[in-house]
């Protein structure tokens, strides 16, 4: 299910990103508040300052207890002053949210579709390393100097048996061009890494000794090239991030289906149809299952999050991790939402997310904590599986 996962994965990173702004506009509003009960250096009225620092603290006070109540119905007197700009505070902290929240929606998907582009660029940067190689070589070789055969073993790259496959795969070809991957305009730039920091790379120098190397030894060193050259230097990184404004979110993502291209050629059968890892089967019914996962976990957060106090009373709400928070308020609302998604894969899925994402306890309390909200929300109805997801939860 990888590409579930990276959906999920996505969702996750989008609804935390969703929580970071509302913070960020809990505080602007407060700021809007005590801003509108600064002292007025313009008028001729003596200014009560310590008051004024009062009725802005009161204000705030008005604004926390109504943040979900529009219409401010609040017990106590308060001056009208201080119920207007409390109004204000929440009207403003409302529409900041909702325009973080479209921005999210949109941005979200765009930010999906781009990840096919920039795993194939990975893969066009290795190619562009082997065709330097080869280009090097051609050029000693014409200009027949007299230590060329010394410089031979560099053409285990340009003739590294998954790079050849792919750079005449037809479905590679035509995958890279309908995604617009091809890294041409990085020629001089792919010469220079390859330069500064494959040549010397104690990694490459061990591989280009090798008489003969074998399929294990060409994807080895690839996987390596990834991991340790790619996605640790940082002049090849600044290209990914001024590339992709998500590239903070995508690069584990993209990193882990680079590598898949590769695996996915070594562990093919003889002739047969090879398929690159699509970010989704079926995009346009992934695109729906990633929009509703995030959508309704949105709206039913309330709810999920009272279901989560209630199971951790021993533990203050605030003090569990706001990523454990989001996790399980995911999980519940997949377990509730998609009929014909097994609630063991849920479990296992948001567990692994929990994993990456989470503290060194979570697993173990995302486990616990949705194995009893599984149990519960079963009993009362709540969750009602069909189809495949019926079948694989007996």
């Amino acid at each position: 299910m990888l590409n579930r996962r990276i959906l999920r994965v996505k969702a996750f990173q989008n609804l935390y990103a969703y929580e970071q702004c509302k913070a960020s506009n809990l505080n602007l509003a407060k700021d809007y508040v005590r801003e509108a009960f600064m002292p007025d250096l313009n008028s001729m009225e003596v200014q009560d300052k310590p008051q004024l620092k009062k009725d802005a603290e009161t204000t705030i006070a008005l604004f926390s207890e109504n943040l979900n109540n529009k219409s401010l119905i609040a017990s106590g007197e308060h001056g009208t002053k201080i119920k207007s700009e409390a109004i204000k505070a929440v009207n403003l902290y409302h529409h900041n949210n909702q325009k973080d929240l479209e921005f999210l929606r949109k941005n979200m998907v765009s930010a999906a579709e781009n990840i096919p582009q920039l795993y194939l660029n990975v893969i066009q940067i290795l190619i562009g390393f082997s065709n330097h190689v080869k280009n090097e070589y051609e050029r000693k070789r014409k200009l027949n100097q007299e230590h060329v055969s010394a410089f031979s073993g560099e053409l285990n790259l340009a003739e590294n048996k998954i790079l050849d496959f792919l750079k005449n795969d037809p479905a590679f070809t035509s995958e890279t061009i309908r995604q617009q991957a091809d890294v041409e305009e990085l020629e001089l730039e792919i010469q220079e890494w390859f330069r500064e920091y494959v040549k010397p790379w104690d990694k490459y120098q061990e591989y280009i000794k090798l008489s003969e190397p074998s399929k294990e030894d060409d994807l080895d060193i690839l996987q390596d090239l990834i991991k340790k050259i790619i996605f640790k230097t940082e002049a090849i990184l600044s290209y990914f991030s001024e590339k992709d404004l998500n590239w903070t979110e995508n690069k584990a993502v993209v990193r882990s289906l680079a590598i898949k291209v590769l695996k996915n050629i070594d562990e093919g059968e003889e002739g047969e149809e090879y398929a690159l890892p699509e970010i989704a089967i079926n995009w346009e019914e992934d695109k729906e299952f990633f929009q509703n996962i995030f959508n309704l976990t949105i709206e039913n957060d309330e709810e999920n999050r009272a279901l989560i106090a209630e199971k951790t009373k021993n533990w203050d709400i605030e003090r569990v991790a706001s990523t454990d928070k989001i996790i399980i308020s995911m999980a519940i609302t997949e377990m509730s939402f998609f009929p014909s998604i097994p609630v063991k894969v849920t479990i296992n899925e948001y567990i692994d997310i929990s994993k990456t994402y989470s503290t060194p306890k979570s697993k173990q309390f995302v486990n616990g904590l949705l194995d009893v909200l599984a149990k519960e929300l079963t009993d009362q109805g709540k969750i009602r599986k069909s189809g495949r997801g019926l079948l694989d939860n007996k």
